[in-house]
């Protein structure tokens, strides 16, 4: 059968058809564990009953109006998102790159009310922040920018989890505004810096009147233990991206600001069309509201560690497993070579995965997973792991 659409992405060969939980099955009725929750979108798991019943109550009454009239289910998550980050004020949009976009420009707006011409953002090597021309820029991979020139300039480039990196680029730079940076690496392999990298990098932007802007689309909503992982160290940024987890689903992203950054946007300067509409914020809400009920947050950080300590435990002999790191329920098992093979592997097994950075297995598991399926997805990947560095890898 002919494909109209275009071939943007290389696809596995399985079709989904419902979800519940932690679990999915395709056209055929075939039952497979989800581990990655749709890249760290679903941790609710699919067809969450309070997100469904969201969801079907806004969609009864209004779904679209417009950002030029009020809209009073966007306030209320506006607020309960500012109660829960301790920022200012927020700006919705419809996803993650849109949400960094939005911090792109407000710290090139801030820039030039300070009287810097061309402001410049520090970035890392092997971020990822999106596909728009702006966030590809400011994503460290090669590959994803290639074919792409000439990209937007504006960001200045250092390796990731470096501090001395970051001073020289700021001693270098007159123009530079801001530091965009994620908590943990996601599609970089799942690198976790020091624990004190957040806290050096809010030190010297306060030094040096820069923004702090995080990027937590991966990290945020209860994936890593904590609501946002900047809250693990006990600071708060100056801006913060979200999307993913937000909508569990639906599409919503949301750039929150505080302090001086939280005034340099106004009328005029941005705005979306769907960012903030009436389904997109009904089924937000039903997803704080469940993380809260359920306690799903403090068992982000439990689940993960049995799941990590439980494969390092079992893979400890394997001399071709690198490292096994995790926060939360964001894990990465790094092999010694390339292992994209392993997820189709795992998908014959029925289990979802995805290799990133080439060589880290990363698991990304809704947060409602239970202690069954944890079992199961300890047993099948460890397995599948021992197998494939015996007959691949040798």
């Amino acid at each position: 059968m002919t494909s109209h659409i275009m071939p943007t992405y290389q696809r596995l060969p399985v079709t989904f058809a419902r979800g519940q939980g932690a679990w999915l099955w395709d056209d055929n009725n075939n039952r497979y564990l989800d581990a990655l929750s749709g890249i760290a979108v679903c941790n609710l798991g699919h067809a969450h009953p309070a997100v469904h019943k969201a969801i079907c109550a806004q969609s009864e009454k209004l779904l679209h109006t417009s950002n030029i009239y009020g809209i009073a289910v966007q306030e209320q998550l506006a607020d309960k998102l500012i109660e829960k980050s301790g920022m200012d004020n927020v700006f919705f949009s419809n996803s993650g790159a849109e949400a960094n976009e939005a911090a792109i420009k407000l710290a090139r707006k801030y820039g030039h009310e300070r009287g810097i011409d061309s402001p410049a953002i520090i970035v890392m090597e092997k971020s990822f922040h999106g596909r728009t021309m702006a966030t590809l820029s400011a994503t460290g991979n090669a590959k994803v920018q290639q074919g792409f020139a000439p990209l937007v300039t504006g960001f200045v480039r250092v390796p990731y989890n470096d501090i001395p990196a970051i001073e020289q680029a700021i001693s270098d730079n007159n123009n530079i505004v801001a530091i965009l940076v994620e908590p943990i690496q996601g599609e970089g392999g799942v690198n976790i810096p020091a624990d004190d990298y957040l806290n050096q990098i809010r030190a010297l932007c306060d030094e040096h009147e820069l923004l702090m802007m995080l990027d937590e689309i991966q990290t945020g909503i209860g994936r890593t233990g904590e609501f946002l992982c900047f809250q693990h160290n006990g600071i708060i940024p100056d801006v913060c991206t979200l999307a993913k987890a937000l909508g569990n689903g639906v599409p919503i992203g949301a750039c929150l600001a505080r302090g001086k950054a939280a005034t340099i946007l106004t009328a005029g300067n941005h705005g979306s069309t769907f960012g903030g509409n009436l389904l997109a914020c009904s089924a937000a809400l039903a997803v704080l509201a469940t993380l809260d009920a359920e306690n799903l947050i403090e068992q982000a950080e439990l689940k993960g560690q049995q799941i990590a300590k439980a494969l390092s435990r079992i893979l400890q002999k394997n001399t071709h497993i690198v490292d096994i790191r995790h926060k939360g329920l964001m894990i990465g098992i790094e092999l010694d070579k390339p292992c994209a093979e392993l997820v189709t592997l795992a998908l014959h097994k029925r289990l979802l995965i995805n290799v990133t950075n080439e060589k880290t297995i990363r698991l990304l598991p809704p947060l409602v997973i239970d202690a069954e399926q944890i079992q199961q997805l300890i047993d099948t990947l460890a397995a599948l792991i021992q197998e494939y560095t015996r007959s691949a890898v040798n």
